[in-house]
């Protein structure tokens, strides 16, 4: 079991699924060590996405555990053995692990639903867009720290483009596609880039009206990532402290509740696609 100094959050979440497996079959770490030939320390280790462990082990864990759910088994497997580099990889050690960790993780996912209020979707953002919004929350960042963030942020779209494109449906409110986070052009730009990608079939858009009644959710921005099967589903949302994943699955049904109900208060695509346009003529 090699060591890893700074595992992903994708590892981290391997880790935390033994971890329910063995708690989920009555067993303390020492004993799965003993039955390993490991250590406490070492089974503490994977189970915290610090060890590595092979597709091989993990199968043989899931039997000792009694798992029958061959499904979870083998996308745990999976999960496992996808050691690949991605192309987020390229900016390790460049940009926090946090934007390698979100990209990564956009990049399994079998869909992607978001909800933003604040700010147009980062994966719908144009380049100007984009260097506005890191300008402006980080105005200390010289142009070499900036241009990776946003060559970063535009490479994340290539998860839906393409013929292997994930599907992707996010809700946004009114404000984030009327405030000028740059000016009258780039928020123009902006607007268009949105339409294309609607056009294109890249991204279902829905918009939430100012003028909507009922709508309490100015908190409810948050991601959705569908796993290979619903209990390896992972969610994101944005903290004081930074972005937060989560894999509990009582939060994750409050993240699938809450997308549901502000759907309820948004226009349906079509009516949203028309309602961007409006806007577009009004800039």
């Amino acid at each position: 079991m090699a060591a890893r100094s700074h595992p992903t959050a994708r590892q981290v979440r391997l880790g935390t699924e033994l971890r329910k497996l063995r708690e989920a079959a009555g067993l303390k770490a020492r004993e799965v060590a003993a039955f390993l030939n490991s250590t406490s320390a070492q089974m503490s280790q994977v189970e915290a996405g610090i060890a590595a462990v092979s597709a091989e082990r993990i199968r043989r864990l899931a039997a000792h555990y009694a798992c029958t759910n061959e499904a979870l088994i083998d996308a745990l497997a999976d999960m496992a053995g996808d050691r690949k580099r991605g192309w987020w990889d390229d900016y390790r050690g460049v940009l926090p692990q946090v934007n390698l960790d979100v990209a990564e993780a956009e990049h399994h996912a079998t869909f992607l639903r978001e909800v933003v209020i604040t700010h147009v979707p980062g994966l719908l953002q144009t380049p100007d867009y984009a260097r506005a919004v890191f300008r402006y929350m980080r105005p200390e960042l010289p142009e070499s720290e900036l241009a990776p963030r946003v060559e970063h942020r535009m490479r994340r779209r290539a998860v839906i483009e393409g013929d292997s494109a994930t599907p992707y449906e996010t809700i946004v409110h009114e404000f984030a596609l009327r405030i000028r986070v740059a000016d009258r052009q780039a928020s123009l730009n902006q607007l268009r880039w949105i339409l294309d990608q609607i056009e294109q079939g890249h991204a279902t858009v829905r918009v939430i009206p100012t003028d909507q009644d009922g709508f309490a959710g100015a908190d409810a921005s948050m991601m959705y990532m569908g796993g290979p099967l619903p209990p390896l589903d992972t969610g994101l949302r944005d903290a004081p402290t930074g972005t937060l994943f989560i894999d509990a699955e009582a939060q994750l049904e409050r993240l699938r509740t809450l997308f549901l109900k502000v759907e309820k208060a948004s226009l349906e695509p079509t009516a949203s696609r028309d309602f961007i346009r409006r806007l577009t003529k009004e800039l």
